[in-house]
């Protein structure tokens, strides 16, 4: 699982999209140290190892010791209340754009189908073996997992796909020079020649200019 979390990182990474703030002119950032909103890719893992480094010093200082077990408590709550709150960013996300532009149906149907065997196999356990902050929080992440759901049956991909799809079925190819149209365009040039008035490719005509 961290194996697979690493390549994740990487290859979002590697296909962020650029920054769209213009060249020479700082980075606005509402973040501590603009924390995750790094340019660079180094930073990130710099934090990845100072992060597995720290966890790994607290791991030994902390494993012959009666802090022990409350620490890997506070730990694993800690996992805990982050795994279940991860699909709040999308959430506000779709509920601002209302829309789930970008966001695959699939990812929603395996995150339902997902919560799905874990509530069943938390209650379905005996009493006392899977502990009430397991339940609570895989609670709150399948009301949050169908919540997207709900979502993307509304909105779909919202105003922005529904504006383009308009735009694209209302487009139309300019109409064609027919026939009778070439007729009426040499009848009016002819006219117009007659008239001392030139016609050509040009924007405009200019009249003569008489001599004093």
């Amino acid at each position: 699982m961290i194996a697979i979390h690493i390549l994740l990182l990487h290859i979002a990474l590697t296909n962020r999209p650029a920054p769209s703030h213009l060249p020479f002119q700082p980075v606005s950032s509402t973040r501590p140290y603009a924390f995750w909103q790094w340019r660079s890719a180094r930073p990130y893992w710099a934090f990845v190892t100072y992060f597995f480094a720290a966890l790994l010093v607290l791991h030994v200082l902390f494993s012959a010791s009666p802090l022990f077990i409350p620490y890997t408590n506070l730990l694993g709550g800690i996992a805990l209340t982050v795994e279940a709150t991860l699909p709040l960013p999308q959430l506000l996300a779709n509920y601002r754009r209302r829309g789930c532009k970008g966001f695959r149906p699939s990812v929603i149907v395996n995150w339902i189908i997902g919560d799905t065997f874990k509530m069943w196999f938390f209650f379905a356990s005996s009493a006392g073996e899977v502990p009430w902050a397991f339940k609570i929080c895989g609670i709150f992440q399948a009301v949050c997992d169908l919540g997207l759901g709900l979502q993307w049956w509304v909105w779909g991909d919202g105003p922005e796909g529904v504006e383009a799809g308009i735009e694209k079925a209302i487009k139309s190819p300019p109409p064609e020079r027919t026939e009778d149209f070439e007729m009426r365009e040499g009848a009016f040039r002819e006219k117009a020649v007659g008239m001392g008035i030139d016609m050509g490719d040009g924007a405009g005509w200019e009249r003569q200019r008489v001599g004093t």
